[in-house]
């Protein structure tokens, strides 16, 4: 899912206020599949059943927020750690 480049620089993260960036396409296909093994828990501690159609990272940080059906979901429980999910891809960690 792309999202429109001049939509997607006027979003920040709610909780750190950086900057986010479109999770590659590999790392959310990685993602997903831990998806559909049942084993990715949101910030709120729900585990996460719908794959996405994409997600947004902040700017050098471990979490990412679902994109589903073309809206960035920004909200911080919503947020999935990456910590525990094999995903790779390091967006904006410049």
């Amino acid at each position: 899912m792309t999202l429109d480049p001049e939509f997607l620089q006027m979003l920040v993260c709610p909780a750190s206020r950086k900057p986010l960036h479109e999770l590659p396409a590999d790392a959310l296909r990685g993602l997903n599949d831990a998806i559909l093994r049942g084993v990715v828990k949101n910030r709120s501690g729900n585990t996460v059943s719908a794959v996405l159609n994409g997600a947004l990272r902040p700017q050098g940080e471990a979490y990412v927020f679902p994109i589903q059906d073309g809206i960035p979901i920004l909200l911080t429980t919503e947020a999935i750690p990456l910590d525990a999910v094999a995903v790779h891809g390091n967006p904006g960690a410049r």
